[in-house]
């Protein structure tokens, strides 16, 4: 019998063509979109992913392959690993990075569990990666996408041994208008569907509306202040604010300000000159590590903290249990807590080693008190 795997089906093209590759591999393929947002009410998506529409697009590509389909509903475990901690880490004065919870919590976590009660052992996904095995100790890898435009690596560095072993990711070595071509090769209806640039669960992509609903606390003004403790003006809420944000900050005229530390405990902003945002040193928190367990011994690296930025080079430093410490050989500009730290292979920067998120970055070396965070 040919192996059973569940396709993710967003309703895009990368997961649609994901599901035809395995199912003309000899795969039994089980197509199944997961409804995550909430749809009740003013929060109801009409734009993005995860609307009705998308759903229907998955259900006519599943046809048009020949293969089941099913709609789950995990809007419960979406609320509870995403969407509440995306809210907490804003009220925290982080910035959050839902698709990382959510490759970790839902797609290969309680989609995974779904997978099996329909008699799969993997789950495959139309992400910009590429796995594979490591010969000589037999676990998984994780590698940039070939196309390097669109590569998701960044997101999926937290993915454990588990996971990753049942995962497949079938469009990761291909280039993106590879993968339109043979959707449009095979007639599937999605082939020129848009891609959605916005937080899937996010009406508008407007995160301050949305967590003024979610959490009216969200919106308690507050001090701004400078690094001195200088009151300069107030804020409406310190969730409204990121590290590195200029514009927006109603301080009048004079020399350019940026927001360089949210202080949730004072329900403060504090501003600063653009020198201010430099760090070189950052602790991550969450860390897993993908070709070995733990790290012992300092180690080379390329390090990204955004998502689309080159990654620069980094000593990674041993740390607690799940932490480690990220020394930069140059300052980086507006760190940001609670956004996504991922570490390659400084010989092989294609080789994901792992990641975590950012609790806290400074300049001046691994004991300086912390400059953000």
């Amino acid at each position: 019998m040919a192996n059973r795997v569940v396709a993710a089906m967003s309703g895009g093209v990368d997961s649609a063509v994901a599901a035809a590759l395995l199912r003309e591999a000899g795969y039994e393929v089980v197509g199944v979109t997961l409804r995550l947002a909430p749809r009740d009410g003013s929060r109801a998506l009409t734009h993005g992913c995860c609307t009705a529409r998308d759903a229907d697009d998955a259900r006519l590509t599943a046809q048009c392959l020949g293969i089941p389909h099913y709609v789950l509903n995990h809007e419960a475990a979406f609320d509870r690993s995403v969407i509440a901690p995306f809210t907490a880490a804003y009220l925290a004065g982080h910035t959050p990075n839902p698709c990382f919870a959510c490759n970790q919590h839902v797609k290969f976590g309680s989609l995974l569990a779904a997978a099996r009660r329909l008699g799969a052992e993997q789950v495959a996904t139309g992400h910009y990666a590429r796995l594979g095995r490591d010969a000589a100790t037999g676990r998984a890898i994780l590698r940039r996408a070939a196309d390097a435009r669109k590569d998701q690596s960044y997101f999926l560095c937290g993915l454990t041994q588990v996971q990753l072993l049942q995962a497949l990711m079938p469009v990761g070595e291909l280039q993106k208008d590879e993968v339109r071509a043979l959707a449009a090769a095979r007639g599937l209806p999605v082939a020129e569907k848009a891609e959605s640039q916005e937080i899937c669960f996010v009406p508008g992509n407007d995160y301050r509306a949305f967590l003024r609903e979610r959490a009216p606390e969200a919106e308690r003004p507050g001090p701004i202040r400078d690094r001195s403790g200088r009151v300069l003006g107030e804020h409406g809420g310190i969730a409204a604010y990121t590290v590195g944000q200029r514009r927006g900050l109603g301080l009048g005229g004079g020399a350019a300000r940026f927001v360089v530390a949210l202080d949730a405990r004072a329900n403060a902003v504090v501003v600063g000159e653009a020198e201010d945002l430099l760090v070189d040193t950052v602790e991550v928190g969450g860390v897993s590590f993908i070709p070995f367990d733990r790290l012992e011994v300092p180690r080379r690296a390329v390090v990204g903290t955004r998502y689309r930025q080159s990654p620069r080079p980094a000593t990674l430093l041993p740390g607690g249990a799940g932490t480690a410490t990220v020394r930069f050989d140059e300052p980086l500009r507006a760190v940001a807590p609670g956004q996504v730290a991922t570490f390659y292979d400084a010989e092989e920067p294609d080789l994901v080693l792992g990641g975590g998120l950012i609790r806290r970055a400074w300049r001046g070396g691994p004991t300086k008190e912390r400059s953000s965070g």
